[in-house]
């Protein structure tokens, strides 16, 4: 006889571009994750991405994410995540500081202490939320970059 998986009972609220990323307290079940609604070219994109995704982020395996979506992956616990067709973010200006990364331009938000990156210049806007846990953040996103 198999035992329930655990019940999250905490949960953590993280800003993520606009977008609240609710995160589960432990690391068993699935994480909840804002679904974007791009236009059908870019869901296509991003569908084709997450095939490309690996499996693996700095250590830490996929989790389920609810509701289920090939927009939407994530990694570990606290949970790193990819929202993928993501609307352009409103911090994005002509004059906004980007950094690079392994050829893709990343603006971060917000812009001193850095928790949610939005990947510009691609197809789609592509948004990673990485927890503070996860230090220095550049090392998640250089995993990401061949990918995206």
């Amino acid at each position: 006889m198999s035992l329930p998986p655990p019940v999250c009972t905490t949960r953590r609220v993280l800003a993520a571009g606009g977008a609240l990323v609710l995160l589960t307290g432990c690391g068993t079940g699935s994480v909840e994750v804002p679904v974007p609604r791009p236009p059908a070219a870019i869901a296509a994109v991003c569908a084709h991405l997450r095939d490309r995704l690996p499996a693996k982020v700095h250590g830490r395996s996929r989790r389920a994410t609810s509701p289920k979506s090939s927009l939407v992956t994530a990694w570990g616990s606290p949970a790193i995540v990819v929202r993928c067709g993501v609307p352009r973010p409103t911090a994005l200006k002509p004059t906004s500081q980007l950094v690079v990364i392994n050829g893709v331009n990343w603006l971060a938000v917000p812009p001193d202490r850095p928790v949610t990156f939005t990947a510009v210049g691609r197809r789609a806007y592509i948004e990673v939320t990485v927890p503070g846990a996860y230090e220095p953040p550049g090392d998640v996103l250089i995993e990401l970059a061949d990918p995206i």
